[in-house]
């Protein structure tokens, strides 16, 4: 019996945005898919009705895969695949397997010769780096901070060391209602020639981004909205 495919389907990163982002192919795809991974059940239904492609939701098969998955659970949860039926992952923003539980199951995927599809949308990651005037030929997305101010202003040094020895862009994430608390942190810990980057509800309504010295960020008092944001630098 042939194998099914694995395919990494992208959601949308800002609401409302279904009809601008998601592509003619993702949408060709979804018809002959029933069995489904995604990080939360109840949005990835939500996403799929908006996107007007089936009849009825309700038969659709889904299987939650998120950060408390035990890698011991992915065989089963990829069986349909060795039935031949066709699977994909939805990730709960963006693109599944970029900072997203999702590469657990394409990784067992590739162990036992299942075909990888991944599918073309919008990573707010990469998104950001295109608009941020910084370097793209040489970047690291560093994921989240630590919590603690101590250890997260250290880890901010030693990337903007790393950043500029490499002329690598570093890029990372935070929860929206900490998004303040860390631009606050950037300022004060790196120095005033580094390029600081801030891109908010990217594809979104109230999408912003901004990049300048961290002297000249520095001057301003800007308040970040509670929207997803991504943060960048390169050092100097």
């Amino acid at each position: 019996m042939d194998t099914g495919k694995l395919y990494l389907i992208p959601n949308t990163i800002a609401e409302h945005t279904q009809d601008a982002v998601i592509t003619a192919q993702i949408k060709s795809v979804l018809p002959d898919i029933s069995h489904f991974l995604a990080e939360d059940v109840r949005t990835a239904r939500r996403y799929l009705s908006s996107l007007k492609i089936y009849a009825s939701i309700e038969s659709l098969n889904f299987e939650v895969l998120n950060k408390d998955t035990n890698p011991l659970e992915i065989k089963k949860l990829l069986a349909p695949l060795q039935q031949g039926l066709n699977m994909g992952i939805i990730s709960e923003s963006g693109c599944p397997g970029i900072a997203d539980p999702g590469a657990l199951a394409v990784k067992f995927a590739h162990e036992i010769g299942i075909q990888v599809v991944p599918l073309v949308g919008p990573s707010s990651i990469l998104l950001a780096l295109m608009a941020s005037g910084l370097n793209g030929q040489c970047f690291a997305f560093q994921g989240y901070l630590p919590i603690d101010i101590t250890e997260a202003g250290r880890a901010i040094r030693s990337f903007e060391k790393e950043s500029r020895q490499k002329n690598q862009t570093q890029i990372f994430i935070e929860t929206p209602y900490r998004s303040n608390a860390l631009l606050k942190l950037l300022i004060e810990c790196l120095s005033n020639e580094t390029l600081l980057c801030i891109a908010v509800d990217l594809t979104g309504a109230s999408e912003d981004i901004v990049t300048m010295s961290v002297k000249k960020w520095r001057t301003l008092t800007k308040q970040l909205s509670k929207d997803p944001t991504v943060f960048l630098f390169l050092a100097h």
